[in-house]
């Protein structure tokens, strides 16, 4: 097992993985900004390095100064969290480099699943269910158009590095594919510096399910069941959910199973995630494969009583996983609690924050890194904190979430609780008729 583990994150995920690490008896460290000189993962972090100035690409994006920190700390493993570097195939091949574990996916996995076409054409090979869709990238705007006749209308033009709906457009006619070729290879090559362009079919008012899997250094896998990810905006996760109410026992064998056979297909070690959309029929598709950690693990980890970054340590160590599949035995709800006006397009508020009270009671988590006095950045993510409920049945969860929401106070800073609270009413919500395009008629 490992002796020091350096966290290459910050926020909300680096105290959670510290309390992990804590409880496992390993020594952590933690890597900052200057903007986050005062926060509480360098407050709670047995160590803590400073790696540079408040611009990500200076400090959180550095790859020479978080390897710099891990060897003056003799840390013997990397924790990526999500996002910054998390899916990085250099990042995890450097780590190899310099005999530092990466404690997440294997750089060939991470090539493999970043780009989007080749994870499809790997998905197909292992008779995991795909969109239907271009072989591969598209070179030309004839080729889109002689690709979306083949596909039928509509179609979406997918960036092939792509992520957060970024490098996306939909095509409902032949007549606006010129406008939407060019601004999807204009957006991604921004984003990304990859301008490769696939297409899908558009599945018209999905569910987005994921399911989430663990796969060992010995080949062995297993899920873990799955989360509704459905209410979300401009492809953006605002509240999740497990098990999903779209869910039947059948459809949730058959997309276990799929799922098992993607991260089999890759020799996946560690801890991901299968995501699929689900059409009306209960048809579900292959999107993509999350290489890392999900910031939704919070509520697998509460209906099933199992510790996934623990798990993910115990893999990277060398562990065997136990191969067991599990089911759901209780109803889990999160809200992303962030600093944002919900009432005008849910724009960002840092700012400091001046009072702060967490709700608590039976079947409450809170996973922060805020606290009265505590200046949010505007260089980040404009996560506060994830709330999560966990009930015996859906609609106690959902009661259990209104009640948690009219406790918690934050003052100093716009937040989504509100939009929360107008959720957790809302008739559509509560019955679990919903797809990915509800908040596209949702008024606050």
């Amino acid at each position: 097992m490992f002796k020091k583990i350096l966290i290459a994150n910050r926020g909300e995920i680096a105290m959670r993985i510290i309390r992990t690490c804590k409880e496992m008896g390993i020594k952590t460290v933690a890597v900052y900004s200057t903007a986050d000189k005062d926060s509480l993962p360098v407050r709670f972090a047995d160590e803590a390095v400073c790696i540079g100035p408040p611009t990500s690409s200076k400090s959180y994006l550095s790859i020479p100064n978080i390897i710099a920190a891990a060897e003056i700390t003799n840390a013997d493993a990397i924790h990526p969290g999500y996002g910054f570097l998390s899916e990085n195939e250099k990042f995890s091949k450097v780590c190899q480099e310099h005999g530092i574990k990466f404690i997440g996916a294997l750089p060939e996995q991470i090539a493999g699943m970043g780009d989007k076409a080749t994870a499809k054409a790997t998905m197909i090979k292992a008779g995991v269910p795909c969109i239907p869709g271009s072989k591969g990238l598209i070179k030309d705007v004839k080729e889109a158009l002689s690709n979306a006749e083949l596909v039928k209308y509509p179609v979406i033009l997918k960036a092939t590095a792509g992520g957060g709906g970024k490098g996306m457009r939909i095509v409902w006619k032949a007549d606006e594919m010129q406008a939407a070729w060019d601004s999807a290879r204009q957006e991604a090559s921004a984003a990304f510096g990859n301008d490769g362009i696939y297409m899908e079919k558009f599945i018209q008012e999905p569910r987005h399910i994921e399911i989430q899997i663990a796969g060992d250094q010995y080949g062995n896998a297993c899920h873990m069941s799955e989360r509704d990810c459905s209410i979300q905006r401009r492809h953006q996760k605002l509240v999740e959910e497990t098990p999903s109410p779209f869910m039947t026992d059948e459809l949730r064998d058959r997309m276990g199973t799929a799922a098992i056979k993607a991260a089999k297909a890759v020799k996946y070690e560690g801890v991901g995630t299968v995501e699929f959309l689900v059409d009306k029929n209960r048809d579900f598709y292959f999107m993509e494969m999350n290489t890392r950690i999900q910031v939704e693990h919070t509520i697998t980890e509460e209906v099933i009583n199992f510790d996934l970054i623990k798990e993910q340590i115990k893999i990277a160590a060398g562990e065997k996983i136990s191969g067991k599949n599990y089911l759901p035995l209780m109803h889990a709800i999160q809200c992303r609690i962030n600093a944002e006006d919900p009432l005008n397009e849910f724009r960002p508020s840092p700012g400091k924050i001046l009072q702060y009270h967490s709700p608590g009671g039976h079947g409450v988590r809170i996973d922060t890194h805020v606290y009265a006095g505590y200046s949010i950045p505007p260089h980040y993510d404009s996560m506060i904190s994830k709330l999560i409920v966990v009930a015996q049945t859906r609609e106690e969860a959902i009661l259990k979430m209104k009640r948690a929401l009219d406790e918690y106070i934050i003052e100093g800073v716009k937040t989504t609780i509100p939009f929360h609270q107008k959720l957790m009413e809302n008739p559509e919500f509560n019955s679990g008729n919903f797809t990915t395009k509800f908040m596209d008629s949702f008024e606050m």
